[in-house]
């Protein structure tokens, strides 16, 4: 274990004599197994350690006592300790994120201000060639190019100006090792239980997944997956050095690229080149993506729809990235429409009126068309309000619910008038839309009384 961390360092070139290096310690066998290492090593590298522990806290008590734990392992070899904290729970739902990729987004922030305020060189975090078998098999599975499949890097820069230095020296020994490392030295550690809950993909192929590519298929499976990183890492590396100088090249100003003698170039050159270009805009594209734009170089498509709203189109010589425009805005408004009865929205200059349709002539009256509500459904009151971005509906007859917005490009209704567009709810749900069918939950359904919606001038 000694020997091996010391060779990847020094082969890898990850540290230097004189550098401040801060642990990442969860109390976790691999976090601890790693400064553990460091310490025996610090002599050689000539390096200053220092200890860092965020707290989740995700598992209560059990989180606590990780903190404490790291705390007295640090105390224990006189080693300063860097305590930081965060909710997790509430970045995940705000951020929109998984909790484990809001967990380690918060973690790798905290890190890199802990960092950049105390005059950190390095900062050394404990991943193991399992997880970088684990995560080149994850990587593929979702559908992963080179980039994806090189995996867990040996280093990376984090920060403002690209500063702050992550090493991770473990990425040459499994987990198995660790273990048995800790166990020689009567080194104790902490065990997270969320590691073996199946819900978590990595965990199934961690617990699942490998084992049985290790037993039925190949016993170095593992081995095999980290030198697929290390050989796609080193393509990446020579591949990223060419297309960063040909996109600057083909660069002239922003958001365009000029395709001059664009079709002699490799077409792995062209994907790589264009997915390049769209993260000048901080665009991620997949697989279809990058074939869509070649489809617009050659010409076969005038224009083609990138993530977020973007555009991408061919003009003369040049590939033209265009900017979503941004959401119209239009005044709120919000009145109460009685059954029957009728309502004024000055805002717009229109009225809607609500009128009771008697049973022997809903059928006349649009009823099986889906143009009259139930009034059973609706009741003697119900509320107008214009659009809001993230409104569904589902009209009668149609097959599912949609969001508005669609419903709406597909209409050719102009952006500009979206924002006022008049909808009526029933509580918080909405029944009517100018220019749609009405809900079809609560459309008229051949018996009782309608309700008919009309806009007035």
């Amino acid at each position: 274990m000694r020997s091996k961390v010391l060779g990847y360092i020094r082969e890898r070139r990850l540290t230097r004599a004189g550098d401040r290096v801060c642990v990442a310690v969860s109390g976790g066998a691999d976090s601890v197994a790693l400064l553990r290492v460091l310490l025996e090593l610090r002599s050689e590298l000539g390096i200053v350690l220092s200890v860092a522990h965020f707290n989740h806290r995700l598992r209560g008590a059990d989180s606590e006592a990780d903190e404490a734990f790291v705390a007295e392992l640090a105390r224990q070899h006189d080693l300063e300790i860097f305590s930081g904290h965060g909710d997790v729970r509430d970045h995940a739902l705000t951020s929109k994120l998984s909790m484990e990729a809001a967990a380690r987004e918060l973690r790798y922030c905290w890190l890199t201000s802990l960092a950049e305020s105390h005059k950190l060189n390095e900062i050394a975090t404990a991943h193991t060639l399992d997880d970088q078998a684990e995560t080149v098999l994850l990587k593929f599975l979702r559908g992963a190019g080179s980039r994806g499949l090189a995996g867990i890097y040996p280093e990376m820069f984090r920060g403002a100006q690209k500063q702050i230095h992550f090493v991770r020296a473990l990425l040459c020994v499994t987990r198995d090792e660790v273990e048995t490392y800790l166990t020689s030295l009567g080194q104790s550690w902490r065990e997270d239980e969320t590691n073996r809950d199946h819900r978590f993909a990595r965990n199934r192929v961690r617990h699942e997944l490998l084992p049985l590519l290790e037993r039925e298929y190949n016993p170095n499976i593992r081995q095999l997956l980290s030198g697929a990183a290390e050989l796609s890492r080193a393509e990446e590396e020579y591949w990223q050095a060419l297309v960063e100088r040909e996109l600057v090249s083909r660069m002239q100003q922003p958001q365009q690229l000029s395709l001059e003698s664009f079709a002699g170039l490799p077409l792995a050159f062209q994907r790589r080149l264009f997915r390049r270009f769209a993260e000048t805009e901080n665009l991620a594209l997949d697989l279809e993506h990058v074939e869509r734009l070649l489809r617009c170089a050659s010409g076969e498509l005038v224009r083609t729809e990138l993530p977020g709203g973007w555009l991408a189109s061919r003009r003369g010589e040049c590939l033209e990235l265009r900017a979503p425009a941004p959401e119209p805005t239009g005044v709120s408004y919000e009145y109460t429409l009685p059954v029957p009865g009728e309502v004024r929205i000055p805002e717009i200059g229109l009225t809607l009126r609500a009128t009771v349709v008697r049973e022997e002539e809903c059928s006349h009256e649009g009823g099986a068309t889906g143009g009259l509500l139930s009034t059973e459904l609706v009741g003697p009151e119900l509320t107008v309000r214009n659009w809001r971005p993230g409104d569904r509906f589902w009209p009668a007859h149609s097959g599912s619910e949609e969001k508005l917005k669609r419903l709406f490009s597909e209409k050719h209704i102009p952006a500009e008038q979206r924002p006022n567009w008049p909808v009526v709810l029933k509580d918080e749900q909405i029944v009517w839309v100018r220019g749609f069918s009405v809900a079809k939950a609560y459309a008229w359904r051949g018996a009782g009384d309608g309700v008919k919606i009309e806009t007035l001038s």
